[in-house]
């Protein structure tokens, strides 16, 4: 993997992670493009690097709204504290069975059957794309239907039911490649009530809750494959993985504030509903490439 590669890779992650049209199915057809295993312990662990700088694009993005919204005052604090909370332990019980049910069926009789091993898969991720695009589809008609009756949705932050099911569904969204977790989770959120905006706001502040975990069981894989590695006489340049790792998370944040730009003004301009036409046309794409023999 060459320097170009991870530039590369860094920016179609970050134009793609904070847009509702699943950043890994994305960056997984790149890497099958240019020749590379997703599969690996190095892809993975760039991956979730990658997700680290669109971490902290996302806080730089979102502080102003964060302070105004959730530090305002002790109370909204709490109040959000116990919304993020709740909705942090549904996707890690939801996420995690999902995660286990998968490697034990999957895999049955491997000695190791990890879940990434299904990473690159074009013909899983394909479906996971089609079904993030219904999802995102409905919730942008929902949208119309809404500004068009001029209803109004109130109140400052998500309800305790709302950060439930986009909790839920982004355990969902775990172990699945191209079901994208922020478009699933804004979507779940508008189908439950809560305005696009808000939705929006929650749905990132779970994300920067999410990545330093994923970021660790990366690192983790990748230090035993090392150790495999080593023993069977072909090591890994861990020292490299990581350089490459920290370079593309650099270029990612600096993708990643293009794209929530971007992100924002299409949600105030009510065009939520095109990124599900994105979806469905990106399913077709991948089920195409998974033919040709990518």
């Amino acid at each position: 993997m060459s320097i170009l590669h991870v530039i590369l890779l860094a920016i179609v992650q970050g134009l793609a992670e904070l847009l509702p049209v699943s950043s890994s199915a994305h960056v997984v057809v790149a890497e099958k493009l240019l020749g590379l295993d997703p599969t690996t312990p190095q892809m993975t662990l760039l991956l979730v690097m990658l997700h680290t700088g669109t971490m902290f694009a996302v806080i730089v993005y979102f502080w102003s709204q964060w302070k105004k919204t959730y530090f305002s005052s002790g109370d909204a604090f709490k109040r959000f504290l116990i919304r993020l909370i709740w909705a942090s332990l549904l996707t890690a019980a939801i996420g995690e069975v999902i995660i286990k049910v998968i490697e034990k069926t999957a895999f049955k009789g491997a000695s190791k059957g990890e879940i990434e091993l299904l990473f690159g898969r074009l013909d899983l991720i394909a479906p996971a794309l089609f079904a993030a695009g219904l999802l995102i589809l409905l919730a942008g008609l929902m949208e119309k239907r809404r500004m068009g009756a001029h209803e109004k949705v109130y109140g400052d932050s998500v309800t305790m039911r709302q950060a439930g099911w986009i909790g839920a569904i982004q355990g969902l969204c775990l172990p699945f490649r191209g079901f994208s977790r922020s478009g699933a989770t804004i979507s779940t959120g508008m189908l439950t009530g809560a305005s696009k905006e808000r939705a929006e706001r929650f749905s990132f502040a779970l994300a920067v809750v999410l990545t330093p975990p994923a970021v660790g069981r990366e690192v983790m894989r990748l230090v035993k494959a090392s150790h495999a590695a080593t023993a069977a006489g072909v090591p890994i340049d861990l020292h490299g993985s990581m350089m490459m790792g920290l370079l593309g998370a650099v270029f990612a944040f600096l993708a990643g504030l293009l794209a929530l730009r971007w992100l924002s003004s299409w949600l105030e301009e009510g065009r939520w509903y095109l990124f599900g036409i994105y979806c469905l046309a990106a399913s077709v794409v991948v089920f195409g490439l998974y033919h040709a023999g990518y």
